[in-house]
């Protein structure tokens, strides 16, 4: 059985309750693998370049600090050295060897230059303005960003240094775009829906989503493709991570609906548990058992979340809804003869299945001690 336990989430960095498992981390894959095809290499070299892809996103982006970058800050510096002084030198034309070459030459030095200036002026700012950044869903959105950004401009100013003049590489560039345009159609839409999915934010790195028949919690956010930790699925009846890993491509957000179970501002969804009775059960005494159990469970927490949940729809259209700050019970007559007695509660997504768990525990605990009132189905 398994029970709430802080546990640290893989790709936010940050300390959140989850259920306590056996389900291997990515930290002990390696120690795994290696007692069944440790003598077999390129079964190694594929099951390091699955680990390689699995490792969370948000640390491709790491924000550089001082300590760790001194050196290659240091690298930068005398690489701008050493190409300015050579472009001066050049420019200058101390040293004669043709107009022709000296032109070239100049070019591809001051393409050099401003290459590992964009380098490390990238590399400055991740670490003293995306650094400052409180948010790490911000951080890591606008490193991708920069990091893009920045790498456009080094293809802009590569194809400058090679050809003779800007007229020239803009024809150039325009031509290779429009060769690619045409050519990788799929692939650019799926880097459009990047941009899409980084500005509209439809999900984002941690969010428990369900998209074309796949649902899991989002792990990385590539620029061509998702990748999901799936949960539940053909293989599990509950909301327990399968073990498989789901990648689609970006640009299905753009033509199937996202179901979003981890909205900010409303992170929760209603839930329900369901028992059959027969006609002659008391259902008062079940609807208050019910009720009452799933108040002493979640009671407070859930009076918080209904406030929110109100709030929320007082500025939409539907806000005629009546939401009650207390667990609803429900009774409905079924097609096979009895009652079914439905309690509704709200929950967080990653929770609702070990607080399903508990609160059935309970309720038929305190069911079963009065079997004269309530009289379950029999085979």
């Amino acid at each position: 059985m398994s029970r709430s336990v802080p546990v640290r989430h893989p790709c936010l960095g940050k300390t959140v309750d989850g259920p306590q498992s056996d389900e291997p981390t990515l930290g002990t894959m390696q120690q795994t693998v290696k007692t069944s095809d440790e003598l077999n290499p390129e079964k190694q070299r594929d099951i390091q370049q699955a680990l390689q892809q699995m490792k969370p996103a948000g640390r491709r982006f790491e924000v550089p600090t001082l300590r760790r970058s001194w050196r290659s800050t240091l690298i930068y510096a005398v690489l701008i050295v050493a190409l300015g002084g050579a472009y001066y030198l050049s420019h200058s034309r101390l040293f004669a060897t043709g107009r022709t070459y000296e032109a070239y030459g100049e070019r591809l030095l001051l393409g050099g230059l401003s290459i590992v200036a964009l380098i490390a002026a990238e590399r400055l700012i991740r670490m003293f303005l995306i650094g400052k950044l409180s948010d790490e869903m911000s951080r890591y959105t606008v490193a991708k960003l920069l990091r893009f950004t920045v790498g456009l401009v080094i293809i802009a100013v590569s194809l400058s240094a090679l050809l003779s003049n800007w007229t020239t590489a803009l024809v150039s560039l325009g031509l290779i775009s429009l060769v690619l345009g045409l050519a990788l159609q799929g692939p650019l839409t799926n880097l459009f829906s990047w941009f899409y999915i980084l500005i509209r934010a439809p999900y984002r790195i941690g969010d428990r989503i369900k998209l074309a028949g796949a649902s899991g919690d989002v792990i990385s956010v590539g620029f061509f493709d998702t990748t999901l930790w799936e949960f539940g699925g053909e293989y599990v009846t509950t909301d327990h991570p399968s073990g498989r890993i789901i990648k689609f491509p970006n640009s299905l957000v753009l033509s199937t609906p996202v179901y979003n179970y981890s909205w900010p501002l409303f992170p929760f969804i209603w839930n329900e548990i369901r028992f059959y009775v027969a006609y002659q059960s008391d259902l008062d005494f079940i609807a208050a058992i019910m009720r009452a159990v799933v108040t002493s469970e979640i009671g407070e927490e859930m009076r918080e979340r209904v406030a929110t949940y109100r709030t929320l729809l007082a500025k939409t259209p539907v806000d005629e809804i009546e939401v009650t700050d207390e667990p609803l019970v429900l009774f409905r007559a079924s097609d096979n003869g009895h009652i079914e007695a439905i309690v509704r509660y709200l929950v967080l997504p990653k929770q609702a299945g070990q607080i399903k768990t508990a609160l059935i525990r309970k309720m038929l605990e305190k069911l079963n001690e009065q079997p004269k009132r309530v009289l379950f189905p029999t085979p």
